[in-house]
C-alpha cells in the first residue's frame, strides 16, 4: 500500500551553502498518535531512524542512527513542547523542527523545517529524503512501520530526481 503523496518542498538560501528545508505535511492521524513518532524511540524507529539516545526534554541529548544505511548524529532536544513542537539540532543534519497543529479530531498539520549547511546538490538530496521519510511516516501512522532489512533507495532515487527537475524550471 502506497501512503497518500507528500507535496513537494520548499527550500531557501541562508546564504552561501546554508539552506531552509520546509514541508507541510497533512496526515489522517490525530495529533496525539502523531506526537510519539516524533518524539519517542519506538516512533522514530517505524519511519525516520533509531534513537540510540534520547532525552525527552529541552536540552536532552539525541543520538540517532539511519537504519537504511545512513550515519549516525549526536545533538540536543533545542525545542520541547508537548504535544506541539519538537526540534533536534543534530551534527551534519542541522535544525530540524516538526511543529504539529490538529485539524478536527483526526487528522494533523506537521510543518517541518530544516536549517542546514550543503551544496545545492546536498539540499535536493536531503528535499528527496524527507520527502520519502514522511511518506514513511505516513505509512508507520497506518500500522506499516518501516522495515529496514528490506529498505532501498528506489522511491528515494525517483524522489531526487522529481526535486532535480523541479528545481530546474
Amino acid at each position: 500500500m502506497r501512503p497518500a503523496p507528500v507535496s513537494h518542498a520548499t527550500s531557501e538560501s541562508r546564504g552561501e551553502g546554508r539552506w531552509l528545508l520546509r514541508f507541510e505535511v497533512h496526515v489522517p492521524s490525530a495529533y496525539e498518535a502523531v506526537w510519539p513518532a516524533l518524539t519517542t524511540a519506538d516512533g522514530l524507529r517505524g519511519w525516520l531512524a533509531a534513537a540510540d539516545v534520547l532525552e525527552r526534554r529541552l536540552g536532552g541529548a539525541v543520538t540517532l542512527h539511519w537504519l537504511n544505511g545512513g550515519s549516525t548524529v549526536s545533538g540536543h532536544v533545542t525545542a520541547w513542547d508537548v504535544e506541539r513542537v519538537v526540534e533536534y539540532t543534530v551534527d551534519g543534519h542541522g535544525r530540524m523542527r516538526f511543529h504539529l497543529e490538529a485539524v478536527g479530531t483526526d487528522s494533523t498539520v506537521i510543518r517541518f523545517l530544516d536549517e542546514r549547511a550543503g551544496t545545492d546538490e546536498e539540499r535536493l538530496d536531503c528535499l528527496a529524503a524527507w520527502h520519502h521519510h514522511f511518506e514513511l511516516l505516513e505509512s508507520a501512522l497506518q500500522g506499516h512501520p518501516t522495515d529496514w532489512s528490506r529498505w532501498t533507495d528506489a522511491r528515494w532515487a525517483e524522489l531526487r530526481a522529481s526535486y532535480g527537475s523541479f528545481s530546474r524550471t
